[in-house]
């Protein structure tokens, strides 16, 4: 990966294991935790695609092992988050334009279910059975439930800051110009509004709409 999106990737990643370990794993909800890491992976693979979001999800995954206080063996959430990331990215479109919310919702509840069911998976093979005493199905429920919830606050931001850093002029050239902003599809979605380019149509429209007028008037002038 290039430079800025290393850059921003461990930013990002980092911000957000500091805010999955000071505050959300402090809420004590009932069932799973809302996995901010997780959510990170997910809008950056969306954005830079199956390796990228490979790498990303094994990096973040390697630190959410570390990170203080760790209950599980080094490399289990690693492996969970690289494969999650790898098929996420998989779902970016190739034009790079997300033209509404579904896919991106679709994308989080999988990712939700799948991350969990994988590392409760992975956990019984290393012997750790928390899972199968907490309940599976309720962890399920509840992680699908939580990261939905707070997908569309988390999401769209990261998948802007991902496509401005991608926009940078430092970058490589024509990149920029080939994508669209990912995240436009999912901040408009449902909201009846036109974003970028269609302004200038409505604007032609209008004007349309006044010579036509006007063309009726100086014929009822004429009569």
């Amino acid at each position: 990966m290039r430079f800025n999106r290393m850059l921003l990737s461990v930013t990002l990643v980092v911000v957000a294991l500091v805010i999955q370990v000071s505050v959300l794993a402090r809420l004590h909800l009932p069932g799973a935790v809302p996995d901010l890491v997780l959510l990170t992976v997910l809008a950056l693979a969306l954005v830079y695609g199956h390796v990228g979001g490979a790498l990303i999800g094994f990096g973040a995954g390697l630190l959410s092992d570390l990170a203080p206080p760790a209950d599980h063996a080094a490399g289990r959430y690693a492996l969970v988050l690289c494969v999650v990331g790898y098929l996420a990215g998989l779902a970016r479109p190739e034009n790079g334009r997300l033209k509404s919310a579904t896919g991106p919702m679709v994308v989080v509840v999988a990712a939700a279910i799948g991350s969990t069911v994988l590392y409760a998976g992975v956990g019984a093979l290393v012997g750790d059975t928390a899972a199968r005493h907490v309940g599976l199905n309720n962890l399920l429920i509840t992680a699908a439930l939580y990261d939905l919830l707070l997908a569309p606050f988390v999401v769209p931001v990261l998948m802007a800051l991902a496509r401005r850093a991608e926009n940078d002029p430092l970058s490589d050239g024509g990149t920029a110009s080939k994508a669209a902003d990912v995240s436009s599809g999912w901040l408009s979605s449902g909201t009846g509004l036109r974003i970028g380019s269609q302004r200038s149509g409505l604007r032609v429209k209008a004007a349309k709409a006044r010579v036509a007028r006007a063309g009726r008037i100086k014929g009822v002038k004429r009569l």
